[in-house]
């Protein structure tokens, strides 16, 4: 901490104040305020508890310890005098972290009072304040509010903004009766907080439309098939809670108001298959399920594994997965969902990793095996080669939701082996039923797998296998449980016989989930390369519009959910012109052709240019 008195020493901010003097009634605490430093003589330490209850260490150096040379390093800063003005220089401490402003003469705080983004505590009390500037609604870091004994009627609604507000002092200003009334309420502080965010005036456009981004395109001369597929987490009712996303306004978190941006987005991208995670159980059969009917889709959801245990009242509001696709371009031959827990018991109950990290978590992947139909040909006038023709084969669909807390990436990446042994076992049972190998049944992989590009899951995945010894593993590095999920007979890798590109990569996409505390890519479409060709992606949200209207993260009244929807075109290759893609890249090595991906980039085939 340093006091004005301090200031004059160094010679900087000379002009914050002209005409100040010090008094001994700040070092009384009058009216509650801060108080000066305390010199050496009146405590070595500096400790002062002041009548709000909070510490403070702070004094005033002594001559010769100034003399000597000294330094001091200081974040905090008290302005005391009779101050009516404060110098524009005040603004460019921006490393300041506390400033006391109290007992002064100040009637106003100028905008640029938000250049100081690291302050947590801003005491103005006992002013003659008047009104607030908007821009104080941008110092979101601000813990700490003091507004006490002023003479402010109105607040302004972006202070709603600061929603990391412990504390807001407002006592002994005229304050119109309604903000009165909230604020002598239990909790009245963060009553007015929420409702000036409510009122607040979203002012903002929405965020420009996504572009397309074509990667290839098809042959127009050749009958190809081509399909889209979207996978969009749209965030349960009961997780979009003001608790966890204070910044956004409660009316745009009501899900009356989110559900309907929700369906909008969908319709915009209108994809051939939609496959959705965090979808409630009664807002499946009440809202996706009749709303998608009417574009033409048919669908199948599960909800997590507690479900089960629950009541029928209770079961509506557990969320779980979703798939959808168009009943002109598909039709479905079979469905599964695969309970990580139960495939935990079903394997390795002897293991107690899997007993107390895995069994406890209730995740669930769904599976569809759709059967393609001629409407996948976008010009059907043209004749189809018998040997070229993909209608009646199948395309295997996948959505899961993994478990989210970073804290248990060994928990993320077991569950991601099981969903792997799992579709690996459906392959078998579909290469059988339609006479071809598991490498040319087409398949997707989709869903929000909470892990980042850099991570273990997303690696296993890309690359085929990952090493025993990966840190993600944790406990699991030497449970031999691993061993029943595994295609390799290298005991230093797990493998699964899979082989999966991502439509997107980090460099496309730099972001799916974005909110104050976590922005990153989390949401992925992984897809055979040898059965389908990748023709084109959703562009990335627009980062400008986000940073020109200081966003602070989703859901927003224009933004539904805290994460976006990703999306990508596919050409379906005959098994007459797949080719065998290389065995997966050793772990370690740079990933080749898609970004991020551990296959190359497969062979232009004949009908793509």
């Amino acid at each position: 901490m340093i006091s004005y008195q301090h200031m004059v020493q160094h010679r900087f901010l000379h002009d914050v104040m002209a005409s100040g003097e010090m008094t001994s009634e700040y070092k009384d605490k009058h009216c509650g305020g801060a108080g000066q430093p305390l010199t050496k003589s009146e405590n070595n330490d500096g400790k002062k508890v002041l009548t709000n209850g909070m510490s403070r260490v702070h004094r005033v150096l002594t001559d010769d310890e100034l003399a000597s040379g000294r330094s001091t390093r200081w974040t905090e800063l008290e302005i005391h005098g009779r101050v009516k003005n404060l110098s524009p220089s005040l603004w460019q401490l921006t490393h300041l972290s506390a400033l006391f402003l109290n007992n002064n003469q100040l009637q106003r705080l100028p905008p640029e009072i938000a250049q100081l983004t690291n302050l947590t505590m801003l005491d103005v009390s006992n002013n003659k304040i008047r009104s607030l500037p908007t821009e104080l609604g941008d110092m979101i870091s601000l813990c700490h509010l003091y507004l006490n004994n002023n003479q402010l009627r109105v607040l302004p609604y972006e202070l709603g903004k600061l929603f990391r507000i412990q504390t807001l002092g407002l006592q002994g200003n005229p304050l119109s009766p309604e903000i009165a009334k909230i604020y002598h309420e239990t909790n009245g502080a963060q009553k007015i907080l929420q409702f000036l965010l409510d009122h607040l005036t979203i002012n903002t456009h929405p965020p420009p439309e996504r572009n397309w981004v074509m990667i290839r395109h098809a042959d127009p001369e050749r009958p190809i098939a081509t399909f889209t597929v979207l996978c969009y987490n749209v965030l349960c009712d009961k997780y979009a809670t003001v608790n966890q996303y204070s910044y956004c306004p409660s009316w745009a978190l009501n899900w009356e108001y989110r559900k309907s941006l929700i369906i909008k987005e969908i319709r915009t991208y209108e994809a051939d298959v939609i496959t959705l995670q965090e979808v409630e159980t009664e807002q499946f059969r009440t809202l996706f399920q009749p709303e998608l009917k009417q574009l033409g889709y048919i669908g199948i959801f599960a909800a997590k594994s507690r479900a089960k245990t629950m009541g029928e009242e209770e079961r509506k509001y557990v969320d779980g997965c979703a798939i959808f696709w168009k009943v002109d371009k598909f039709d479905v031959d079979k469905h599964q969902v695969f309970e990580f827990s139960a495939v935990a018991m079903k394997k390795a109950s002897t293991s107690e990793n899997i007993l107390n990290r895995v069994m406890p978590r209730d995740n669930i992947a769904l599976c569809a095996v759709l059967k393609i139909k001629e409407n996948v040909y976008a010009n059907r006038r043209m004749t189809i080669p018998a040997n070229d023709n993909v209608v009646g084969n199948p395309l295997v669909v996948c959505t899961a939701h993994i478990h989210w807390d970073p804290e248990f990436c060994d928990v993320k990446l077991v569950q991601s082996m099981m969903l792997a042994h799992e579709v690996s076992r459906v392959l078998d049972e579909v290469s059988k039923k339609y006479q071809i190998t598991q490498q040319q049944v087409p398949v997707l992989i989709c869903g929000d797998l909470n892990s980042l590009p850099d991570s273990g899951v997303f690696e296993y995945f890309s690359k085929g296998q990952i090493t025993r010894r990966h840190m993600d593993l944790k406990s699991f590095r030497e449970d031999s449980c691993l061993e029943k999920f595994t295609a390799s007979t290298d005991k230093n890798v797990i493998s699964h016989p899979l082989r999966l590109d991502s439509a997107c990569d980090i460099g496309s996409i730099p972001f799916t989930n974005y909110t104050l505390d976590f922005k990153g890519m989390i949401d992925y479409i992984f897809a055979t390369p040898q059965s389908l060709a990748r023709l084109g992606i959703l562009g990335p949200f627009d980062t400008q519009w986000v940073q020109s209207n200081k966003i602070l993260g989703f859901p927003h009244p224009h933004v539904p959910s805290d994460h976006i929807p990703i999306m990508a075109q596919y050409a379906i290759i005959p098994t007459t012109h797949q080719r065998q893609p290389p065995p997966p890249q050793p772990t370690g090595h740079p990933p080749a052709g898609v970004i991020g991906s551990g296959y190359p980039t497969p062979p232009q085939h004949s009908f793509l240019r």
